[in-house]
């Protein structure tokens, strides 16, 4: 059955992955909204009733209004944070909190939507703790890591293997004279840590001897498999010198992939593996917001069609 009902789409303005979705969605007459929350209060209004039913209300952008009680699905990728300048610091912190479990909580409970993902599920599942711990449950391999803020531990941990890398625990906005910048993952030896090492955590990690990644894609039942050869350590630091092509997924990796969705209660999941020289598939990581549609014109793989089927409703 194809649910009827709207379809929302929470993301920031700039995310060419989500206009790829949304082009597919209007091509289809599935009506859409897409908004960014961090637009409320300037553009973006509310008014949910709490009722039996249910949430009831409405959602207004300054082009679309969306009925709360006949939303088919959402599609949280990757919104703004709340903002209110015009404030002094105490009540701007009062009214951005007043707004996130406000605006935030009815966005998460709304009946009978799909979400991909449910905000709530994907902050569970964007700690790195957690997603190792349960991917081992899972039956992922998974390399010796260690989060610590003691420079001793990761001395020694970093001499009890023979190659260890330092990976952020998160990405939040970094910037290197004014211009956006990224963490990125970097080989490191044991002389290199100092008593820094104490001022906030870190993950060390043994660096498995590759010879390739694969990044698996998860939308639902549809599950795409992408191998990415390169000649760095982070290919995420190299785009325009990688190499594509699909892979078959092995049932022994997607047994333990959907383990990992069930367990965070996920629908969509962008997992990275390193495959080593005897093709064993290594877990490294699961974004449940990752991008996906630069992969589609270099693999040819239907990604967006797949997506827009899942927020249609056209798969289970």
């Amino acid at each position: 059955m194809i649910h009827q009902g709207q379809v929302l789409v929470v993301t920031n303005l700039d995310d060419p992955t989500t206009d790829l979705v949304v082009g597919e969605l209007h091509d289809r007459d599935v009506p859409v909204v897409r908004f960014d929350s961090g637009d409320f209060p300037a553009t973006l209004s509310f008014a949910a009733h709490i009722t039996p039913e249910g949430v009831e209300g409405s959602l207004t952008t300054p082009t679309r209004t969306a009925d709360l009680a006949d939303i088919r699905s959402m599609y949280y990728r990757r919104p703004s944070g709340f903002a209110f300048p015009h404030l002094d610091e105490q009540s701007a912190r009062f009214a951005a909190t007043q707004a996130r479990y406000g605006l935030g909580g009815t966005l998460a409970a709304l009946p009978g939507c799909l979400y991909v993902n449910h905000p709530h599920r994907v902050g569970d599942a964007e700690f790195k703790p957690a997603g190792l711990t349960a991917a081992v449950r899972c039956g992922f391999r998974v390399p010796p890591t260690l989060i610590t803020s003691d420079p001793g531990e990761a001395r020694r941990f970093v001499g009890a293997h023979p190659s260890v890398i330092y990976k952020p625990l998160s990405t939040p906005l970094y910037r290197l004279a004014g211009v956006g910048a990224a963490v990125e993952v970097a080989e490191v030896t044991a002389d290199q840590i100092d008593d820094s090492v104490s001022g906030t955590a870190h993950l060390f990690q043994a660096r498995i001897d590759k010879q390739a990644d694969v990044r698996v894609t998860l939308m639902g039942k549809r599950a795409f498999a992408v191998r990415i050869d390169s000649e760095v350590l982070d290919w995420r630091t190299d785009y325009a010198n990688l190499r594509y092509s699909v892979v078959p997924l092995p049932e022994s990796v997607e047994r333990p992939v959907r383990a990992y969705l069930r367990h965070f209660g996920l629908v969509f999941g962008a997992f990275d593996f390193a495959v080593d020289d005897g093709g064993q598939w290594w877990f490294l990581e699961c974004n449940p917001s990752g991008q996906w549609a630069w992969m589609e014109p270099e693999t040819g793989l239907p990604m967006t069609s797949a997506m827009a089927d899942l927020l249609e409703r056209k798969t289970p």
